[in-house]
């Protein structure tokens, strides 16, 4: 009778641990991205998503929200139902990051956000389950900010007035968007801390983060009353600031214009002077990490077992950051 016990009690023991994998032993993750039509989270984070998941020997089924909340509430439904392992979710809109907790918490499922955080407060410490990997949103703002002060300081012609104040436009990401939000705030305020007055000309959210939205406000701002009186252009991401640089070359302007992401193209553009710097937004280490901790929770175990990722402490311990590095025209060919 003693045996029959210990036998039924190893087979719950190993029913137990499969229930953290497919059948055939593989991890399966169910993410997504908040929508495909963004050059750095389509371009950059997905392929490396992709690519990592192939290394580890994992399963990853990338799906495109679409830029829709309500999308991505359906897609995490479907993603339970086939029973998936572990979660790897990008919010569309990080004030709903308790609807998708709540999802993964009834289903028992561990859960990654990844590149968008959660904006209410204490709603990750309503799961032991759930982890955000990212970065600190300020940082990008204050390394591009500090950038633009430097090169200000060091060129008096970009004072085109000559009343010692940055006259500047300003393309932002999508509004509400923890990095849009912060990188807008810091990129100004690095000028204001230097002692230096800025005047805002004008300034144009883009929901998708967008080259072309960014490519057409540009214009447009080309043809108002102040368009000779611009003197910097700050762009929240790469892509946006791509438009810009595209719209200024048809309208024969060169204005000091600076972005975030360090994607192939902007350090391309870095080397033949159309983009002055930007700031390497780290995806491939963002998807590893975030993959990492994915796995490591499919199976039960601390999700820093065998990484160097270190939670966050003033996040207690529920986030991996991933630093930011200021990216000029004496460094950009160290990152092509």
């Amino acid at each position: 009778m003693k045996k029959v016990l210990t036998f039924v009690t190893v087979l719950l023991f190993v029913f137990a641990l499969a229930g953290c994998t497919s059948d055939d032993g593989v991890v399966t993750i169910g993410a997504n991205i908040y929508t495909f039509n963004d050059n750095f989270m389509n371009g950059v984070v997905r392929p490396e998503l992709e690519s990592y998941a192939q290394e580890l020997g994992v399963e990853i089924d990338i799906v495109d929200s679409e830029g829709s909340q309500a999308t991505l509430n359906n897609q995490v439904d479907t993603f339970i139902s086939k029973g998936v392992d572990v979660l790897v979710i990008n919010l569309v809109d990080p004030a709903a990051a308790g609807t998708i907790i709540d999802k993964a918490k009834d289903a028992d499922i561990p859960l990654i956000l990844f590149n968008k955080e959660a904006t209410v407060s204490g709603v990750m410490d309503t799961y032991d389950k759930v982890w955000y990997v990212g970065t600190d949103s300020a940082e990008a703002g204050i390394i591009q900010g500090e950038m633009m002060v430097a090169d200000w300081q060091a060129n008096a012609d970009w004072d085109l007035n000559g009343d010692g104040k940055v006259q500047y436009v300003l393309l932002k990401g999508e509004p509400g968007h923890p990095d849009a939000e912060a990188r807008t705030v810091e990129a100004v305020k690095a000028f204001t801390d230097a002692g230096i007055e800025v005047e805002e000309l004008a300034i144009q959210p883009s929901t998708t983060w967008s080259t072309t939205e960014a490519g057409d406000t540009m214009a447009a701002w080309l043809t108002t009353a102040y368009a000779d009186e611009i003197e910097l252009v700050i762009s929240n991401n790469d892509g946006m600031a791509f438009g810009a640089i595209q719209a200024m070359t048809n309208a024969s302007y060169d204005i000091p214009i600076y972005g975030v992401d360090a994607l192939e193209e902007a350090l391309a553009k870095i080397g033949t002077g159309d983009l002055n710097g930007t700031v390497l937004n780290d995806g491939v280490n963002q998807a590893r990490a975030t993959l990492d901790l994915a796995v490591n929770a499919a199976n039960g175990v601390d999700v820093l077992d065998g990484t160097d990722w270190v939670l966050d402490s003033e996040t207690e311990t529920k986030a991996v950051r991933v630093s930011y590095v200021a990216v000029t025209a004496d460094n950009y060919e160290d990152f092509q």
